[in-house]
């Protein structure tokens, strides 16, 4: 079987990034341009400055990719790339530039969906891991509990009713002084807390055993700093960032344990970059432990937004015979399974 090498663009929020990716397993390159410390300034990402800043580097980020991978686009066989969802000025620049290149090289184009491309990071570092498996998806957009029934095909068992659970992450973190990116500096900070200090609400949801929310425990949190302002107290941040998150992370085990015990799945899987979160990491690693289940996560690195994700989820859908005409378009709000 003749190797298929696929270049892969991913620029959905405030990360440019390239990657070169053979057979769909094997990452030649993986190239990451940040622009955390820009945004930083804002205390979260401004879409016009990342659009701008993915228009200035797009070009550099690609180069190095295919210089780290040594391989030129002559040896390319398609052009993967993220249209949807993240930011449509942002996913814009990676569409155009996909469709540049595989237009002047005349190279296929495969459309990936963002979500998809961070489940598929779980075949990176686990050769053994194939459909069907259990996934936890947790970013700071989308909080997903999903069947990868065979690749890029789920099926949706719950998703959060109002806020993901990095995007409570983010809003608590600012409410405590802590700024962007906040789930980070919450894990960091938590270590030093003690997260049965405060007792926060687990929320459950009638009829939906699968389904979060977090907007809840975001309020609780406000509302218990609030109270403490008023009455004179001092806040023990450490404590309430460990408490805050035990209830996140207690919620998101408890539900993925649930579901792999209902529908008798044991390939457990976590995706998206909260899972980079160690608090949520270890909970999950241990209550797979307990149960006999099979437990996969992607390095930190491929956690986080990333080309190389792209590249393997793009791998999959050119083998499916998935192809995508110059008309294809950023999607800013395309749902899992969306095509």
């Amino acid at each position: 079987m003749e190797d298929i090498q696929i270049l892969a663009i991913e620029s959905s929020c405030d990360e440019t990034a390239a990657s070169v990716v053979k057979n769909g397993r094997t990452i030649l390159s993986n190239v990451i341009s940040s622009q955390i410390e820009l945004h930083k300034l804002y205390g979260g990402v401004v879409p016009e400055i990342a659009s701008r800043k993915h228009i200035e580097k797009i070009n550099q980020v690609i180069e190095q990719a295919l210089e780290d991978a040594n391989v030129t686009l002559d040896e390319i066989d398609a052009v993967g790339v993220t249209y949807g969802p993240g930011l449509v000025g942002a996913l814009l620049v990676g569409v155009a530039e996909a469709k540049a290149i595989a237009y002047a090289r005349k190279l296929p184009l495969v459309g990936v969906h963002h979500i998809e491309g961070h489940v598929s990071a779980n075949y990176i570092e686990h050769p053994d891991l194939e459909p069907p498996f259990l996934c936890l998806i947790v970013s700071g957009g989308h909080t997903h509990l999903v069947i990868v029934k065979e690749y890029g095909v789920f099926e949706i068992l719950g998703r959060t009713r109002d806020d993901a659970a990095g995007e409570a992450f983010d809003k608590v973190a600012r409410a405590i002084g802590l700024g962007y990116p906040g789930g980070p500096k919450i894990d960091k900070l938590s270590k030093e807390g003690n997260p049965k200090a405060i007792e926060f609400p687990r929320a459950k949801i009638d009829g939906c055993p699968y389904d979060f929310s977090f907007s809840g425990v975001k309020s609780a949190v406000l509302n218990y700093m609030n109270q403490a302002k008023m009455k004179g107290e001092e806040v023990n941040r450490a404590d309430l960032a460990a408490s805050f998150q035990a209830a996140v992370v207690d919620v998101l085990t408890e539900h993925t344990m649930r579901a792999a015990e209902d529908y008798g799945i044991t390939k457990i899987a976590i995706a998206g970059g909260v899972a980079s979160n160690q608090t949520l990491r270890a909970a999950i690693e241990k209550a797979c432990k307990q149960r006999n289940f099979r437990f996969y996560c992607p390095s930190p690195i491929f956690c986080t937004d990333n080309a190389a994700m792209i590249g393997v989820a793009a791998y999959y859908e050119y083998q499916k015979g998935v192809r995508h005409g110059w008309d294809l378009n950023a999607v800013p709000n395309l749902k899992l399974g969306e095509r």
